[in-house]
């Protein structure tokens, strides 16, 4: 089976190009999915897992956001051939503060605009197409609402706010968090990420999508997040109780994951403590 993983270099799709000994469709390795005949070549493949995009959330940067996160998808999919699959990796930042009214949210969390970036929309327009070009050109397709995601360091990587944590108490530099370390998110690793992938690639569902995420057993607020960091590695953070961080909105998130155990079985087996212990091992050698 021949496998793509667009971003394939990236901060996740280094580990999942990895996991699935696929080949990279990524600007590192000189290929753009805005440029058609670099997005042609998604059609030679069985199964395409999309995880390149504009992460840009400031609004300096819409425009090349949309082209990107729109566009650049959309030029995949009229690539993608009857038969093959793609999994498309959106956010669970689509609901927005909506997602508050939920104790675990479901994937029928209403999805109003209430002040989205355009990273978020583009996510969202994008899943339509998705769903259009996966119907009408009978190919598989996977939505993953991706919650929030974790993976060990890699190579010319930015990490996310979980990596960056446990950055600041390997490098002992000083921690702020929003509101006091109270806001809650569900973390998953990236290989769980993996492995949902390969459930979905093993189902006879045609088309899926799916709220992704660590669940409410690997839910921690912020505070306890750092406090795991520090069991596990031994370290001790230094935290910044000066500096005023906004609340997150949401302010709380834990995704819903019936619908994907029911259709699928999957259910995240990486726990938070061996988790966050793979961020820690390359500083221990």
């Amino acid at each position: 089976m021949k496998i793509l993983v667009t971003g394939g270099s990236g901060y996740l799709g280094t580990h999942i190009r990895s996991h699935f000994k696929a080949d990279d469709l990524s600007l590192r390795h000189g290929k753009d999915i805005l440029n058609v005949e670099h997005a042609r070549a998604a059609g030679a493949y069985n199964v395409v897992i999309h995880l390149a995009a504009s992460l840009d959330r400031s609004g300096v940067g819409s425009e090349n956001t949309l082209n990107v996160n729109v566009d650049g998808t959309r030029k995949l999919l009229k690539a993608m051939r009857k038969g093959s699959t793609f999994i498309f990796m959106s956010t669970k930042d689509i609901y927005a503060r909506v997602a508050d009214q939920y104790s675990e949210v479901p994937e029928t969390c209403p999805i109003d605009y209430m002040g989205q970036t355009a990273y978020e929309w583009s996510k969202y327009i994008a899943e339509r197409y998705v769903e259009l070009y996966a119907n009408t050109n009978e190919f598989r397709s996977c939505i993953f609402r991706l919650s929030t995601p974790y993976a060990p360091p890699s190579d010319g990587n930015s990490p996310n706010f979980v990596g960056a944590i446990a950055e600041a108490i390997n490098s002992g530099e000083p921690i702020a968090l929003p509101a006091d370390g109270r806001p809650v998110r569900d973390i998953i690793h990236v290989d769980d990420i993996s492995a949902a992938c390969e459930s979905f690639l093993e189902s006879a569902v045609r088309h899926g999508k799916y709220n992704l995420g660590g669940g409410r057993k690997n839910a921690v607020s912020m505070k306890e997040l750092v406090e795991k960091m520090e069991e596990v590695s031994g370290l001790q953070a230094a935290i910044d109780s000066e500096t005023v961080l906004p609340a997150p909105s949401p302010m709380n998130y834990v995704s819903d994951l019936s619908l994907i155990d029911h259709e699928l079985a999957w259910s995240p087996k990486v726990s938070i403590e061996d988790g966050l212990a793979t961020l820690f091992r390359t500083a221990a050698k």
